[in-house]
């Protein structure tokens, strides 16, 4: 009987993982990157979040399931930059290029520059500021998910975004942010 149950446990758990791995893995790719700015180190770390999950009691992880992932994503990957012992340069060659179908080449390439730009103005931010940013806005997370992801109160959080995207206002260029406005 013990071991059916154990079976049985072990397929809810494989189950549970799977669901978690085709919600989130890309996203967290995404937001590992934008901390060791590099997708094969990004993967990785997701890959190690996601083992992590697996050794987990799911009943203790599964309502708070996004936030326990990006903070274990986000520790993961400080702990790979803090192994390296360095900073590491963004590198625009290893970020993927988006291309839309439907769009004239000189429209994917204006959109392509354009990206670059905001990458590049985001790159210009505290690292604080743009962890909070792309949590928020590329990741889509609350503020109470940024706070427990990052240990920041949510005043903080709020100071952090405000001055950010204040800042990322005075280094793009205006006609930049009357398109993103449209």
């Amino acid at each position: 009987m013990g071991a059916r149950k154990e079976e049985m446990s072990a397929i809810a758990r494989d189950e549970f993982v799977a669901r978690a791995l085709d919600r989130y893995e890309a996203p967290l790719i995404g937001y590992a990157a934008g901390i060791v700015r590099d997708p094969e180190r990004a993967r990785d770390v997701v890959q190690d979040t996601f083992i992590r999950l697996y050794q987990q009691d799911i009943e203790k992880v599964r309502k708070g399931l996004k936030t326990w992932l990006y903070t274990v994503c986000r520790n993961r990957a400080l702990d790979v930059l803090r192994k390296e012992g360095r900073a590491v340069v963004s590198d625009e060659e290893k970020f993927a290029h988006y291309e839309a179908e439907g769009l004239s080449p000189r429209a994917v390439a204006d959109k392509e520059e354009r990206l670059v730009q905001v990458v590049e103005c985001l790159d210009r931010l505290s690292a604080n500021q743009r962890e909070v940013i792309q949590l928020k806005f590329q990741q889509g997370l609350s503020y109470k998910e940024i706070e427990k992801v990052t240990g920041l109160t949510s005043g903080n959080i709020g100071f952090l975004i405000h001055t950010g995207l204040k800042r990322m206002r005075s280094l793009l260029p205006a006609d930049l942010l009357e398109n993103l406005e449209q």
